[in-house]
């Protein structure tokens, strides 16, 4: 994707070999927020059947197309906790988002990855090099430089703890990773991938400079437009983006918003 005005990129996006094999099945992931619903291969009785043979096969297969993974591999070589971290990377080398010295806020942390990029892009853990707050419902194993705060920013007493790290300050960028357990019931998964969107905007809204950016995870849908307009009745520019490190028939894609409109 060609770079979007004014913003032009940086680097040219590191690029490992394509991915190959077939995506996750649509399990539950990571959610910054709770969902209350849990998803994984619908299964026949205990002890054996047709649907649950097939969800073993299905399983097995996409354990073995995700351990022979390029991005995978590569996130091992180079010590990150998952391959979120390149899709990261090439937004921020494309869009130019991320430098040292920034309040950075990573909303739905876990496991990491997404923190262990923005404190390594900054240069160091020292506060003079920026601040990372990284925040989830899920534990997060902790992250040199990054403060990382459990629980559900929807409540306000984790909301106050996090206005108290910013100490005064307003984020330079907001990034998010959320996303809920998907029930596989489109009107449903709609429903709540727009809630954690909108809940990632206000939070923006509130706490973003007026020229700061917010990155957000966003899948292909029913809902798809809805995001985009919403996105854009916030943000003066609004730019869809699917790094290559997103699996090919992955749903998933992020949405760059830059620069708030007056309220």
């Amino acid at each position: 994707m060609k770079s979007p005005p004014n913003v032009p990129p940086r680097a040219t996006p590191h690029a490992p070999p394509k991915p190959a094999g077939k995506p996750a099945p649509n399990s539950g992931t990571k959610a910054g927020v709770k969902t209350g619903v849990k998803t994984g291969v619908k299964g026949g009785v205990t002890g054996g059947g047709k649907n649950v043979a097939k969800g073993s096969k299905v399983n097995r297969a996409w354990i073995n197309d995700h351990v022979n993974d390029p991005w995978v591999k590569l996130a091992t070589k180079e010590g990150y906790r998952a391959r979120a971290a390149f899709k990261l990377r090439e937004i921020d080398e494309v869009f130019g988002l991320i430098k040292p010295g920034q309040l950075v806020v990573d909303l739905g942390s876990t496991p990491g990855a997404w923190s262990q990029y923005l404190r390594r892009r900054m240069g160091g853990t020292s506060a003079a090099t920026g601040t990372v707050i990284a925040l989830d419902m899920l534990p997060m194993e902790p992250v040199e430089g990054v403060t990382f705060l459990l629980g559900d920013f929807r409540e306000d007493a984790l909301l106050q703890q996090v206005v108290a790290l910013m100490q005064g300050r307003l984020a330079d960028v907001v990034v998010s990773d959320m996303a809920p357990n998907l029930s596989g019931i489109a009107a449903s998964d709609t429903a709540r991938i727009e809630h954690l969107i909108e809940l990632a905007l206000d939070f923006s809204q509130a706490h973003l400079k007026p020229q700061g950016a917010l990155v957000a995870k966003v899948f292909h849908g029913a809902g798809y437009d809805t995001l985009v307009k919403l996105f854009k009745a916030q943000f003066k520019l609004v730019k869809p983006f699917k790094p290559k490190a997103s699996r090919d028939k992955s749903s998933e894609t992020f949405l760059i918003g830059v620069g708030l409109k007056a309220p």
